[in-house]
């Protein structure tokens, strides 16, 4: 079968390359075409169009590349169209996914949407437009089946795929060597991938570097990114950057800062003290804190539903916060509680096959 795959970030592509893996155990005859990333392409079929050209972050980024971000929703509805997939999926990313979901399924065109759009967090009615334009949605939080249920929405709950990926890391025992990091206590700075918010959170991360000069301190560098990007906010100071490594990273790190997303929940799952930041620009944060209905914006804290790690927002994103958090998780009861609740959320995630199930699911469906 012909399989339309539409990816917008780096989190996007890494579950959507372990999807196509997946669907081409249930499907030996697979064909795809996608939206994605080199994770995706790593997997075959065709890449139409590289995430890097459409994650922009916040309101304000957004209204700002309104016509980038048309452009690229008008050339993804048109090569839908033209290659006739028997079915569209859908990965997280909604601001664009869900226009492409009305646009297929008024097309006739088959929905799966895999990571539900969170609806959850603000604009909850949304729900209900969801429910006409995708036919199978799949969830990989455990609180989202029974939001959707209070909705009349049934969706199919299939475990987080991040266990998936983090079950086949093999890690690389020369790591160190490899990398010529020594043998200090490593600190992981993950800034993410987008160029707005790496622009925002680096330098503040950065700043806490020379208060702790018997650690090491190692940036996971977004892949779409050159080293002498990075190195216009790295300077003369003494930190390592490092390309597509970021499991062997965490693998072997002491504590991390981390910008809010994806990677909070996989620091947690490699069991790795960390800091949760975030920045973005005035107007999209004034936006977001009338709109947004959530407690928490870090998935760790989210899905235990408690303050498990502590969130620096906006104006408590600054040096002087971030030093005080960071010194409370390198030793002390401040870091054994954290790895104590890091217990709880691996109690409440489960166990590895979210990709696996949803192929399945999608495979059956379309049969």
């Amino acid at each position: 079968m012909k399989y339309y795959l539409v990816a917008g970030e780096a989190s996007g592509d890494l579950h959507g390359a372990n999807l196509m893996k997946a669907l081409k155990v249930e499907d030996s005859h697979a064909v795809f075409r996608y939206f994605g990333g080199d994770k995706m392409q790593a997997e075959g079929g065709e890449l139409v169009k590289h995430y890097a050209d459409m994650a922009f972050m916040g309101f304000t980024e957004v209204v700002l590349n309104l016509r980038t971000i048309f452009k690229n929703m008008k050339a993804c509805k048109e090569d839908v169209l033209g290659w006739k997939p028997d079915v569209l999926i859908l990965i997280d990313f909604p601001g664009f996914n869900l226009k492409i979901a009305d646009f297929a399924k008024a097309k006739g065109i088959k929905v799966c949407y895999y990571i539900s759009p969170k609806v959850w967090a603000w604009n909850q009615k949304r729900v209900l437009k969801i429910k006409k334009i995708v036919d199978h949605l799949f969830c990989i939080l455990p609180f989202e089946v029974d939001f959707y249920r209070e909705w009349g929405m049934e969706v199919d709950y299939v475990g987080n795929p991040l266990l998936d990926e983090i079950a086949q890391f093999n890690p690389d025992a020369d790591f160190r060597i490899n990398h010529q990091i020594g043998d200090q206590k490593i600190i992981a700075l993950l800034p993410g991938s987008r160029k707005q918010e790496i622009e925002r959170l680096l330098p503040v991360m950065l700043s806490v570097t020379e208060n702790h000069p018997d650690y090491t301190f190692v940036i996971a560098a977004a892949p779409t990114f050159s080293e002498s990007y990075y190195q216009q906010f790295t300077g003369q100071k003494k930190v390592h950057l490092l390309f597509n490594n970021t499991y062997n990273l965490l693998n072997v790190a002491h504590a991390a800062i981390v910008a809010s997303g994806t990677a909070t929940l996989e620091t947690a799952l490699f069991e790795v003290p960390q800091v949760v930041v975030y920045k973005g620009g005035t107007i999209s944060i004034a936006i977001a804190r009338m709109l947004v209905k959530i407690k928490f914006i870090s998935l760790v804290n989210l899905i235990v539903n408690k303050k498990i790690v502590t969130e620096l927002i906006q104006e408590d994103c600054n040096p002087q916060r971030l030093n005080q958090e960071l010194v409370q998780i390198l030793d002390g009861e401040g870091r054994n509680e954290m790895l104590r609740n890091y217990q709880e959320l691996l109690g409440l995630m489960g166990k590895p096959g979210a990709s696996a199930k949803t192929a399945r699911l999608i495979y059956s469906y379309l049969k």
